[in-house]
């Protein structure tokens, strides 16, 4: 499909990412279509802001899509409870058997908001037995999951849960020519995407590989820091094409049902 030529600044519709005070040094935004990778290591509540997006831009009527590939279904939505996430307020669906895509499918098509959840640790669970022939088949599965619902529901949001999970799935002996693959898979469905990778504790990159760092519109990196026996969630864009942004790290906080970012993260280190 052919990319849309923007001619203006004022032409770039943009997602929200929902946290406040972190909106307004983006331009109020993430560019639609875009691929963001949530980078972090374990705790930096990655799944947790990616499903805030999802949450919010399904109250206003958009369909979105939440691949997980570890955490369940019911993990998932105890945790996103616990944090006082209204489920009520949208469609949900959940998809434990990809039989039955088509069902979950039409319970969102014409419906004004909803998430649906592609439980593949369920899925993955089921088919234990079966020798797959290569480690393609579940790629080729998350991709056929993608396509499905966008065509059935017009899909406009997509949250891969994590790119770590799908390596160890998947065969990446060529990492850059099969990640440059999936990256324009994703835009050319018109996704806006978020990424989920772990980051290890030992690890400088943001990344596995460090491809997915250049092929990747946006990166946002979230953090544990450690100050006087108390540690802290921080989070900073580290990258935003066509986006002018504020990459000073921020303190991250959670708090009366709403993600705020404050200024006060990280210390500078002193020379």
């Amino acid at each position: 499909m052919e990319e849309e030529i923007i001619k203006s600044k004022k032409d770039i519709k943009r997602v929200k990412i929902y946290i406040d005070g972190l909106d307004e040094n983006l331009q109020g935004g993430i560019p639609e279509g875009h691929i963001v990778l949530m980078s972090g290591t374990s705790g930096t509540m990655k799944s947790s802001v990616s499903f805030n997006i999802l949450y919010n831009e399904a109250l206003k009527g958009e369909i979105c899509m939440y691949i997980t590939l570890e955490q369940s279904y019911a993990s998932l939505l105890k945790h996103m409870t616990n944090m006082d996430f209204d489920l009520s307020k949208i469609n949900l669906v959940a998809l434990s058997d990809i039989s039955k895509l088509d069902e979950s499918v039409k319970k969102l098509k014409g419906k004004k908001g909803g998430i649906i959840i592609a439980d593949l640790g369920s899925i993955r669970k089921k088919v234990k037995d079966v020798k797959f022939s290569s480690g393609s088949d579940w790629l080729n599965a998350i991709k056929n999951l993608a396509k499905q619902v966008k065509e059935g529901a017009d899909c406009k949001l997509f949250v891969l849960d994590s790119l770590s999970a799908l390596y160890v799935l998947s065969n990446f002996e060529e990492p850059r020519t099969k990640l440059f693959f999936i990256f324009e898979f994703l835009r050319d469905l018109e996704f806006t995407s978020f990424l989920i990778s772990e980051i290890p504790l030992n690890k400088s990159m943001f990344t596995e590989y460090g491809v997915e760092e250049y092929l990747a519109d946006g990166i946002i990196h979230l953090q544990l820091t450690e100050r006087y026996r108390k540690v802290t969630r921080e989070i900073s864009i580290v990258k935003m094409r066509a986006t002018a942004c504020n990459n000073d790290i921020f303190t991250l906080e959670y708090k009366n049902k709403r993600f705020v970012a404050l200024y006060g993260g990280k210390t500078p280190v002193i020379q």
